[in-house]
């Protein structure tokens, strides 16, 4: 498996992102790159109110989260695939470290439901994962590296068995993210000898959401990344080459999920 991806797809305007906070990403141990797909890390000290916005991707995420001007605890949750935009008010002083399991590689380490159980939802992570997170050591240390060890040896702690079926779904994922062909369930279905309830069932126990969802998804992805870095995007043609019936309906989707428009972001 690669490294972190040095692309920002799914957040909204992470230029602006990255002008308010310290983002960066690490990569995990690698006996642990099969399943996670990077950590990553964000500090924060605003003198005023910040709120970020991100498309969700296909993936479970392990957060680790202190925000000291509301006074509470630090934790940690687990974050299913979110269904919506996620905004997030960010203020005063603050540190999240993140572990952004690739799709399908969650499972492994919650082995007992299927990850569809935790899509929309955040929890705990003490009611999902079989050892006690270790927030203190994650989010305490003021070296960077100290944390990632600590992510390192509580992920090494849980210990996932071998699964060949995530492994499986993680090569599929993978190949609906690159492979701008694969535009319908049933293609997809059909080029792993499968039928498509049969696909959508191994998606929804090892990704959280259907195959046609992770397809439509990582069009947004693309579509907002034009939209923020072509000033003269031409959205038929694009429409056309991420497999849209026609212009209106990415306009539509992209809508849906964003709140806006494309063309209110584009050249942004």
């Amino acid at each position: 498996m690669s490294g972190p991806r040095r692309d920002y797809r799914g957040i909204v305007d992470a230029h602006e992102l990255f002008s308010h906070v310290h983002f960066r990403r690490r990569e995990p141990a690698p006996g642990l790159r099969t399943q996670v797909a990077n950590y990553w890390l964000i500090d924060w000290d605003l003198p005023e109110p910040y709120i970020s916005h991100v498309v969700p991707h296909p993936s479970v995420n392990l957060v680790f989260q202190h925000y000291e001007s509301t006074g509470e605890r630090a934790f940690a949750e687990v974050a299913g695939i979110g269904l919506q935009l996620f905004s997030q008010k960010l203020e005063g002083r603050g540190r999240v470290c993140g572990v952004k399991f690739r799709p399908g590689g969650f499972r492994p380490f919650a082995p007992d439901h299927p990850v569809s159980r935790w899509s929309g939802r955040r929890l705990m992570a003490d009611e999902v994962l079989a050892v006690p997170a270790p927030v203190a050591a994650v989010l305490d240390p003021v070296e960077e590296d100290a944390r990632v060890a600590a992510l390192d040896a509580y992920l090494l702690a849980l210990v996932p068995e071998p699964d060949p079926q995530a492994e499986r779904v993680m090569a599929l994922v993978e190949r609906v993210r690159t492979d701008r062909t694969i535009r319908r369930v049933d293609e997809l279905a059909r080029t792993e000898g499968l039928s498509a309830r049969s696909l959508q069932r191994l998606f929804a126990t090892y990704v959280g959401v259907g195959p046609k969802w992770v397809i439509l998804r990582y069009r947004i992805h693309e579509a907002l990344e034009r939209a923020e870095t072509d000033p003269e995007v031409d959205w038929a043609t694009l429409a056309a080459e991420l497999g849209y019936s026609d212009q209106a309906h990415l306009v539509r989707d992209f809508t849906t999920t964003l709140g806006v428009p494309p063309t209110a972001l584009a050249g942004r």
